[in-house]
């Protein structure tokens, strides 16, 4: 069995929570001592059980020059965070609640000042380290060719056999410290061989170790298989959830829905409506469309991401410029306590809809059948499957936890209703 079985993620972009500095400026520079208020990570760890999660995904916490993507010490928490100390201290909370934690393992690329790559360039092209990065070298020197024209992210070659070798030993290294698994950072842009070597090597000695790799388009089933990971997020469906609503088309969803059934012949998606880089649901479909969103969400098969701030109602949208992503990935009271009172709402919805998706565990892993089409109607079956890859038990899936019936309207009142195979109504938006 793996932990992504019974996994409900509350998905954290750490300096953003925080309200660390991101962008030093000369005017306004960061101080690499400048910790968050105590307690701000641990803080919201009953928030998060009281939610209904039952695992904390982290977005990147190790030392890095500005947004965490920039890796300078994979072995070093970043001081904005609050160092070591914070993480011992969030390890040890994490443990006591019963809380699995994720860390975001970004291997594809690390920080134009990471130790190493200036080694590398000080030495030239023919020198030791050379081989370990995607470097451009001229007449005046070597630059880092850059990950997508970023000159400041510097990519690793993974055939060097001593990337192979470092990545699996940060790996290793905390889960050895209490965390659970990774989130691997644009999983997609790296040889499928190379995951899967390095994957191998930790669950040799971590097997209960899992890994979801970031993946937005392409074979995810063969990702999975051929890369060695447990899941990969499933952009697919995102995509297909929020545009559904948007142009309140049925037809879009139902064929994602039927892509997405496939998919659980082999493996648990990780399934989301909005993350740290994408414009946020409520955003783009209404609070209503949101609340039908997270309607589809618990009831298909998957490992559920959600995003902190959606459970709030949230808005926020992503722009391709600087400080595009800042309005997604905002700071955070200190306590709950902090928050506006407008949003409860939202939490409570997802309460409810985590607690029916707790009450009915198969729907982790059940099978979606889309029954019905029509103007701006979907109806689907959630049916219950012996497991990620397995046949619905019987015709009702009896053996292995029911059936639900899922009634969306996406049209421009959107509204969701869940029934038992009898009739019997377990929930309704909008409430009558």
């Amino acid at each position: 069995m793996s932990l992504l079985d019974h996994a409900i993620w509350w998905h954290v972009y750490p300096l953003g929570f925080v309200g660390a500095p991101i962008r030093p400026t000369l005017e306004q520079p960061a101080d690499p001592t400048q910790a968050p208020a105590p307690g701000t990570l641990t803080a919201w760890l009953d928030y998060t059980v009281a939610l209904g999660a039952n695992g904390l995904q982290l977005g990147p916490i190790f030392a890095a020059t500005s947004h965490g993507y920039d890796t300078i010490d994979h072995f070093a928490i970043d001081p904005r965070l609050g160092g070591d100390a914070m993480f011992d201290a969030l390890v040890s909370a994490c443990q006591q609640r019963g809380v699995l934690l994720m860390l975001d393992g970004v291997f594809n690329h690390v920080g134009a000042e990471h130790p190493l790559v200036q080694r590398a360039l000080a030495e030239g092209p023919d020198g030791e380290l050379a081989s370990m990065f995607r470097l451009e070298w001229g007449p005046d020197g070597g630059r880092p060719a850059g990950w997508e024209g970023h000159h400041d992210l510097v990519e690793f070659n993974h055939d060097d056999p001593r990337v192979v070798d470092l990545v699996a030993r940060i790996m290793e290294y905390w889960v050895s410290r209490g965390i659970s698994g990774w989130r691997l950072d644009v999983a997609y842009a790296v040889p499928r061989t190379f995951w899967r070597e390095v994957t191998s090597r930790v669950r040799t000695a971590y097997p209960q170790a899992v890994f979801v790799g970031e993946v937005i388009h392409g074979d995810y089933a063969a990702f999975v298989t051929e890369g060695g990971l447990d899941s990969v997020t499933e952009y697919e469906l995102w995509k297909a959830t929020w545009s559904a609503l948007a142009d309140h088309n049925p037809w879009e969803l139902a064929h994602a829905l039927e892509r997405h059934d496939a998919l659980l012949e082999t493996f648990l998606p990780m399934t989301f409506v909005s993350n740290h880089d994408v414009t946020r649901i409520a955003t783009r479909v209404g609070d209503a469309g949101a609340a039908v969103a997270l309607v589809l969400l618990m009831t298909v098969g998957g490992t559920p991401s959600l995003y902190y701030g959606d459970e709030q109602a949230f808005r926020g949208e992503k722009t391709e410029r600087l400080g595009g992503d800042d309005e997604v990935r905002p700071a955070f009271p200190t306590a709950p306590e902090g928050l506006a009172r407008e949003g409860w709402w939202m939490y409570r919805l997802h309460q409810e809809l985590i607690a029916l998706r707790r009450r009915h565990p198969w729907l982790q892993a059940c099978r979606t059948r889309v029954l019905e089409k029509r103007e701006t109607v979907l109806v689907y079956e959630a049916v219950g499957a012996v497991g990620a890859g397995g046949a619905a038990s019987g015709e009702d899936g009896a053996a292995s936890g029911g059936k639900l019936r899922v009634t969306l309207d996406l049209g421009a009142q959107p509204t969701a209703r869940i029934e038992t195979a009898s009739g019997d109504e377990l929930f309704r938006f909008p409430r009558p």
